[in-house]
């Protein structure tokens, strides 16, 4: 009997599946007669089923779950071409349902696939750093989406073919807002854009720019004022385009005014003096369109009394008013907030939407 029993299982050691033939059942490994392909695993039925993993002579390989032959379940895909990897759900050999992309330029890709493709709701970082949250269609954002830029602008609405186009809103970082129509990814249709400065234009937009964009700050009314000491004033401002008319799409914009008296040099032993110029604060005369320079004088809110002025009636007593035109107020418009823009020009809106950072294409790609 024991000589038997060792002579079973001697035969078992022995016996091999016949050369070419892929093996029957249970664990074996396989190289395929184009030798292209190598395969390790759980066999049934002389195909490839269960766990196993299939070599490519090119350095790439699938690690995962078979059924019936076919790369099906989950698994884990590696292109030697690119670097890409690719852990999820498999059918049929491509990547379908959910799974994980990592590229070997950069970036990774979370979500649903479609025979290889991203294709339904998922979340992309591109190897810039760039966000992309939302949907996808035959591989590019498709849809609603969300995209968080590393500069730290934020752009959330319509994307079409990789585009945003439809309705949008982007959130610049130095907190200025625009919110309307895009189309292939410019500011296009109707929307507003209200700029950190204050600024706000609402209105039709061409190629990123506005269409009724006012172009100049103008004072209506006589170009000098007598004003008397300690009286009110009224100054009637109008924003207005190229051609004269006003620009009502616009507003928020910040006008400076600026008063001052009038400059005059008077002989070196006169003695009559209108006004007596506090020594410690002077300032040197400023040239004014007019034709003469002036010396600045403080204007006063109704809430803010308590301050001094810089000039005040000197000796010819403290009713005496200055001969007619000596006190002028020189209106000037300057530009808002210390941005630096030309008067009339939005700040900052020449050549928006940006192309640096909330312009940028994501670079990661598919391809195996």
């Amino acid at each position: 009997m024991a000589a038997t029993s060792q002579e079973s299982r001697s035969s078992r050691l022995q016996r091999r599946d016949p050369p070419g033939r892929p093996p029957q059942n249970g664990y074996g490994i396989y190289i395929y007669p184009n030798s292209f392909f190598r395969y390790e695993g759980e066999w049934r039925g002389g195909k490839t089923h269960g766990h196993g993993k299939l070599l490519f002579k090119d350095g790439s390989y699938y690690e995962g779950e078979f059924v019936d032959g076919e790369i099906t379940g989950e698994g884990c895909r590696y292109w030697a071409a690119t670097g890409n990897t690719y852990s999820g759900q498999f059918v049929l050999g491509e990547p379908q349902g959910h799974g994980v992309m990592k590229y070997g330029a950069g970036g990774l890709y979370e979500g649903e696939l479609s025979h290889g493709v991203r294709q339904g709701h998922g979340c992309l970082v591109d190897q810039d750093g760039h966000v992309y949250q939302g949907s996808f269609h035959n591989n590019k954002r498709h849809g609603q989406g969300h995209a968080a830029f590393r500069n730290g602008d934020e752009y959330r609405g319509d994307w079409v073919r990789d585009q945003r186009q439809g309705h949008g809103v982007l959130r610049f970082a130095d907190g200025s807002t625009y919110e309307g129509q895009w189309h292939s990814g410019v500011f296009s249709g109707l929307g507003s854009m209200a700029h950190c400065s204050g600024v706000v234009y609402r209105g039709l937009w061409v190629n990123g720019h506005p269409v009724a964009q006012a172009t100049r700050i103008v004072i209506l009314g006589p170009e000098v004022m007598d004003v008397a000491h300690g009286s009110s004033f009224t100054v009637g401002v109008q924003l207005q385009q190229d051609d004269g008319t006003v620009a009502e799409s616009e507003d928020g914009r910040v006008l400076k005014i600026s008063a001052g008296v009038r400059s005059v040099q008077l002989p070196a032993r006169s003695e009559v003096s209108f006004f007596r110029v506090d020594e410690d604060r002077q300032e040197a005369p400023i040239q004014t369109p007019l034709g003469f320079e002036c010396i600045t004088y403080p204007l006063l809110s109704p809430t803010s009394r308590d301050l001094e002025p810089r000039a005040a009636l000197g000796h010819a007593g403290a009713h005496s008013l200055p001969p007619e035109g000596d006190l002028g107020a020189a209106l000037t418009p300057d530009t808002l907030h210390g941005q630096g823009e030309p008067p009339g020009r939005l700040p900052g809106l020449a050549g928006r939407p940006r192309q640096s950072q909330g312009q940028r294409p994501f670079q990661a790609s598919m391809s195996s």
